[in-house]
């Protein structure tokens, strides 16, 4: 029996398709989750139960929120490469456009971005947000650099969501790059 998020979205890019996850996904994002790659985005110590906690809270979302991280997978394929998309977590200070790539093959390519651009064109057009920020570490070089090419710059007197982020705040609808 295949269990799916029945009535979620789908999102195409000229690249990328963007979906809820489903439960083959576990496995990539498992791995990701146990690795390095995930230190900038994991709130505690990897294991498998913590990963196991972190993908039900992705899949939750959508159930409790009727949206959430797509993950993003290359048209015509179904591999994952990671998540992109609105987030809003319970305790969230704003409403947060997020990425991930689970795959390290899949840095350097702009896929980040492009998912990003989509989850947030979503947010915008479909959800109704007028203002979306990104939470990112200040280590994590690789997000400030997709953050800055979707037009979002850093808001220092923005409320974060935790320690150790900074705060990056996107165009407006109207203004979107």
């Amino acid at each position: 029996m295949t269990v799916s998020l029945s009535g979620t979205p789908v999102l195409e890019t000229e690249r990328l398709t963007l979906r809820a996850p489903v439960a083959a996904d576990w496995p990539y994002w498992c791995d990701f989750a146990l690795s390095d790659r995930s230190r900038f985005v994991r709130g505690a110590e990897p294991s498998e139960a913590n990963a196991w906690r972190a993908f039900g809270h992705m899949i939750g979302h959508w159930v409790l929120r009727g949206y959430g991280m797509f993950v993003v997978s290359r048209r015509g394929g179904d591999i994952p490469l990671g998540a992109a998309g609105p987030w809003f977590p319970a305790g969230w200070a704003e409403q947060e456009i997020g990425w991930t790539l689970w795959s390290e093959e899949a840095e350097g390519q702009g896929i980040a971005t492009e998912a990003a651009r989509a989850g947030r064109a979503h947010a915008y057009d479909t959800l109704g947000w007028h203002t979306a920020v990104s939470y990112i570490h200040p280590d994590n070089a690789a997000s400030i650099a997709v953050a800055e090419r979707l037009g979002a710059s850093r808001d220092e007197a923005a409320e974060t969501a935790g320690d150790d982020v900074r705060v990056y705040r996107h165009p407006t609808p109207e203004a979107r790059a």
